[in-house]
Parts: C-alpha cells; structure tokens; sequence
C-alpha cells in the first residue's frame, strides 16, 4: 500500500464536491450588499440572489423536483435565468436551457427527451411553448416568467415565477452532490440534419470552467458583465457561475440591440462581454454618437469560426480588448484562447489582428490539446500546413451524450474528445480552424 494513503482518508473536513453553487454562498456570505443583478430599474443583491435561489429550490422541492430530475427553462438573459442556475444544481436537478430561436417540434423533442418535469417560460416564447407541449409524451409543470421590460402576456403556466418563488421555504436546507461527477446541466448540440444530441455537464466541469473564465480573461475582483452572450447557449459559457466565482455584476440584456449595449456599456460601467463576430459587427458599424462617452476600459470575448482580422482590429480602434477563443457545445463552451505575448505588442495592427484571428491554445483548465490524424490520432507536424483534427481531454469535457452511448463512446475513442473541426497547428503550439467535418452549425452563431 503507498505509504502516504495510510490512514489519510477523505472525510468532510478534507474533502468537498467541487460544484458552482459554492460561488453563490461565498458571494452572499462576504460581499451580502454588492449588487449581483441589474435589470432595467432592478438592482438585486447576492444575499437577496442567494435567498430567491434558496426558495426557488425549495418550491420546486414540493413540487417533486428532485436528484436527476430535468428543469427547462426557455428565458432570454434576464435575472430568472442567471437564479435558476443555481437553484436548480441546489436539488441535484438538471437544468436544461432551451435555445429561444427553436421552432416548436425542436422544443418538444428536448423536452421530451430531456424527460422535463417543469419548464419556465418567459411570455415571449409563450406562444411557440404551447404548441411544443400539445406534441409531448410529458407534462411537465409550467411556471410563467413576467419580465417588466416585456409588454407580452400570453400565461401558459400554472403560477407566476415571483408567487412561485414566495411558495419556498427561505430556510430550506440544500445540499452539494455526493458525487461531483453528477450531472448539472442539459445542453442539445445544432446540427444541421437529424435530430441534436444531449450534451451533459457535470459539477465538477462546471466548477473548473467557471474558474478557468476568470483566469483566461484576467476578469479581476468584481467585474461588471454585460449578457450579449445567450445564457441558453453552454450555459452562457459558464459564466454565471464565473461572475458569482469572482462576485461581480451581471447587467441583464434581453435582446441584442448595439445602442442599448453602448448605452448599458456607458451607465452601468461594463467592462466585460462576450459575442460572435456578427456581435461585433454590428458594434462596429453603429453610428458614431452611439458611441462616444466609453472611459472604461472593455474586454470583449469572442468566439467561433475565426472573426476577420479586420473586424478585431476596428474593435481595437474602438478602444475595446479583445480576446479570441474557442470551443464547443461539448467543453462547456470555450475551452481554448489566443493568449497574449507582450513581444507582440511591438507589431503591427494588420499583424497583432491576425494573431488575435487564431484559436490559440488551451486554456486554464484544458489538461491537453492537439491537431492530429483523425484516424490514427498521430499530432501533425506543426508547420501551419498541415491538417487534422483537433481533439481535446480534460475535466471541462462533457460527461457524454444523453441517451446516446454509441455517439458517447466514439467522440471519446483513443483518450480523446474528438471535436470535428479541422486545423492546423503553427510552430508556437496555436491551433487555427480551417474546416469542420462534423454536421454541426458554427460554435459562433449563438
């Protein structure tokens, strides 16, 4: 027996479920006043946030909701969604986050694949919900979401979230997995053909990919968080729990509106934010007054198919930071970054742009990254020429595909995750996508 396992056993006081609702206690424990919400004239606490997580758990406690069950959620970024990604994890549920572009049979099919016992709706996707839930085998408990800064009414639940909220018990004793490899989260791929597969996180990845964020990005104390990014897709990348990890400030955002997200950018002092290049874009190309009065200095994180080097630089210009990064449905969102050199700094734009276009590497929490054969699993040279596949191993890779073994098994054979996209490997070790071999829509059109 190794000397150093004698006797040395893991017990409560040494050893603890790596989960991301810790994030959520710490933030209401230390900093219980900082504002942990902002939408419209809502400024919403963490120790208010942490107590509405607490009840919401609870009222879906007495509504059977328990350990492995499936909660849906169809909501833009509003306040319900950030609360529901903790409340649910706090009963050993899994949340699953449904895309609000989808049309009602893709609904019904993950709802009835996912086995969904309840499902919150905001009004504005009321309409296609009903008709998904007239095609299901279940029947899941409805909870309708009213949002202030939405004029619709179209009730299909049985109680309003806020009554449904005041049901719970703020008292309520949840609990961490016994198990970290639990499942926490439901996300469904976007394949072109054929019906998505299920994509299962679990607490510990989780965990590991919320810290990994705020490593990468260099996010600091306290970072205020503008949601251009779907909390539906990845789970917003995990960075709901990144945001509770280092008790910063989410500005909700329901829809992308490139005046809006100026104006939220000036009054509420964001310095962080995620989108794709179409995001950008459309930043770039609003009209000049829209965008005066920024003093800050902003992160913009970007993802996906490479964004032009011209579109990184004119965000640049614009005074904003950009980080490139990338990954899939399967790591929990992005689980690489073109990490900066300061000898770069000394180039060009054209060429600093095209260095920010590329992939990069692994990050944080990545344990390891390469482009190989996709037969033989053989790294290709790296010569910035050579195709392969890019494969990825690591705790921030899925758990596997719901339901689906056979999917499960070959995405994972040889040790590795096998990601479908083609790319090349450049002599400093930076990956750059060039093609995609898998039936899957772009990571970046979400």
């Amino acid at each position: 027996m190794n000397l150093f396992d004698m006797s040395l056993d893991k017990t409560p006081a040494n050893y603890v479920s790596l989960s991301p609702v810790t994030f959520l206690k710490r933030a209401a424990d230390v900093y219980p006043h900082k504002i942990a919400c902002v939408h419209g004239e809502q400024r919403i606490s963490w120790s208010e946030t942490y107590q509405r997580c607490v009840k919401l758990a609870s009222a879906l406690a007495e509504k059977g909701v328990g350990k492995g069950d499936t909660v849906s959620a169809m909501l833009p970024n509003i306040p319900a969604m950030f609360e529901l990604h903790f409340a649910v994890p706090m009963l050993g549920a899994v949340l699953h986050t449904i895309n609000t572009r989808l049309d009602p049979a893709s609904v019904a099919f993950q709802l009835d694949h996912a086995e969904s016992k309840a499902v919150f709706l905001d009004s504005e996707f009321a309409t296609i919900m009903a008709t998904a839930l007239k095609e299901t085998q279940v029947s899941p408990f409805v909870v309708d979401v009213e949002d202030a800064l939405f004029s619709g009414t179209n009730p299909q639940g049985e109680i309003e979230y806020e009554s449904f909220i005041e049901t719970g018990d703020a008292a309520y004793s949840w609990s961490l997995p016994d198990d970290e490899w639990q499942a926490i989260t439901l996300n469904y791929t976007s394949g072109t053909t054929g019906n998505p597969k299920g994509v299962v996180y679990h607490h510990r990845g989780a965990y590991l990919n919320a810290v990994s964020n705020v490593i990468t990005w260099d996010m600091g104390h306290h970072p205020t968080y503008l949601w251009t990014l779907p909390m539906f897709h990845c789970n917003g990348w995990c960075f709901p729990w990144s945001i509770a990890a280092s008790v910063g400030t989410n500005i909700c955002l329901r829809s992308v509106l490139p005046k809006t997200i100026f104006k939220l950018i000036k009054s509420e002092k964001v310095d962080h934010f995620c989108g794709a290049p179409t995001v950008l874009t459309m930043l770039i190309n609003t009209p000049s007054r829209h965008k005066e009065g920024i003093e800050q200095s902003v992160k913009v994180m970007v993802a996906g198919a490479a964004p032009p080097a011209a579109v990184i630089q004119s965000m640049e210009e614009m005074g904003f930071s950009v980080t490139h990064v990338y990954g899939l449905t399967e790591t929990y969102g992005p689980c690489t970054v073109c990490a900066w050199h300061e000898e770069w700094d000394e180039l060009s734009l054209d060429e600093q742009s095209s260095l920010r276009a590329r992939q990069g590497v692994r990050s944080a929490m990545l344990e390891d990254l390469m482009v190989a054969d996709p037969e033989t699993l053989v790294p290709m040279p790296k010569d910035g020429v050579s195709m392969g596949e890019v494969f990825m191993r690591g705790n921030n890779v899925m758990k596997g595909y719901l339901k689906n073994p056979s999917a499960t098994e070959a995405s994972f054979e040889g040790g590795w995750f096998h990601s479908g996209d083609l790319a090349v490997w450049h002599e400093d070790g930076y990956i750059d996508i060039k093609d995609r071999s898998k039936d899957r829509r772009p990571f970046s059109e979400f």
